[in-house]
């Protein structure tokens, strides 16, 4: 079976436009997550009663972040996605987060992008663009949602899509010179 997280990105740099493959749907509250030695996905969190998602939640393929797994995006769409969905995005900005588990800190960033066919967030082309309310919504989410799995989300600020695709650029590098298994 083919590992998802090794596809092509199709980075377009001058479009700010990738691909990504959701994990999580909005409105849920189970959290999947992919796992590249079986193809499937896993249950590996799930919010408290009256929390879900409020966004499509994935990750870019070929790219590796700080932590050493496939780059994290947020996608906003009209409609929620399929677990496994591969979508064609436009990057509009980056949350800077700081994770904390067991003393240590780890910089885990989110790419906010919003989805390539969309009536909803079709002129958008920057989190400047995004009404102030849903930015704070987004920010407020990812700070909180991983309470209960005992890891702490320190948000440290919103960042466009300049950033955004210099974070991008740098996790499609260290996934390049990461040796093949």
């Amino acid at each position: 079976m083919q590992d998802i997280s090794r596809l092509p990105h199709h980075l377009d740099k001058r479009k700010r436009e990738c691909q990504a493959v959701i994990e999580t749907p909005k409105g849920r509250r189970n959290k999947f997550k992919y796992k590249p030695d079986s193809g499937l996905f896993s249950l590996s969190n799930l919010l408290p009663q009256g929390f879900s998602f409020p966004f499509d939640f994935g990750f870019i393929p070929s790219t590796a972040a700080e932590d050493g797994d496939p780059l994290d995006i947020i996608v906003l769409m009209d409609e929620p996605a399929h677990v496994g969905c591969l979508l064609d995005v436009r990057v509009i900005g980056v949350v800077k987060i700081v994770q904390k588990e067991g003393g240590k800190k780890t910089q885990n960033d989110r790419l906010v992008a919003v989805a390539g066919r969309s009536f909803d967030f079709r002129d958008v082309k920057s989190i400047s663009d995004l009404n102030d309310s849903l930015v704070q919504q987004v920010t407020e989410f990812l700070g909180l949602y991983n309470k209960n799995s005992g890891k702490e989300d320190e948000v440290q600020g919103v960042e466009g899509p300049q950033a955004a695709m210099q974070l991008l650029e740098k996790a499609i590098q260290r996934f390049q010179s990461k040796p093949s298994t």
